[in-house]
């Protein structure tokens, strides 16, 4: 997992191979609901919104999550694209980042399906976003994909 800044903007990358074919994979990715299931349970994450079965574009998905002890945070995403079986790509509109914009890549691999993840985001309050990247946001974000990996492998990597 990468984390790097650019112009005032953060990028993460990371990627996953995930050893079930991509039909199999997308399937459950692209389900609002399974957001859940491989979210940190420490974070108390609940779906507020009604969700579809798969998401689509202009979904609007609002969700209630810990964003630090003691701190809970209402979050609203639309899907601002959807290429099946191929790409999604979510963006906040109401919560705790400046800017979150989140692509979720799915390629057909030897092995299975190689899952990319590359997050474009601005913390609020500029003048403090090393500090808050540094010390709150990026350990934050390491513990939710290295989370996300672990479910991951459980559910697809250990049939």
């Amino acid at each position: 997992m990468k984390i790097k800044k650019l112009a005032g903007v953060y990028l993460l990358e990371t990627s996953q191979q995930i050893e079930a074919p991509l039909e199999e994979v997308w399937s459950f990715f692209s389900k609002p609901s399974n957001l859940q299931n491989i979210t940190p349970e420490n974070l108390s994450f609940s779906i507020l919104s009604a969700t579809n079965n798969d998401m689509q574009e202009g979904d609007i998905i609002s969700y209630q999550l810990k964003i630090f002890p003691f701190i809970k945070s209402t979050w609203v995403t639309e899907i601002k694209s959807v290429t099946k079986l191929r790409q999604f790509v979510d963006e906040q509109r109401i919560g705790p980042y400046k800017i979150w914009h989140h692509r979720h890549t799915f390629t057909s691999t030897e092995s299975g399906t190689l899952m990319t993840d590359e997050i474009h985001f601005a913390p609020p309050f500029k003048f403090l976003s090393s500090i808050l990247v540094n010390y709150l946001i990026k350990p934050r974000l390491i513990e939710i994909f290295t989370h996300r990996k672990i479910v991951v492998d459980d559910i697809f990597n250990s049939k």
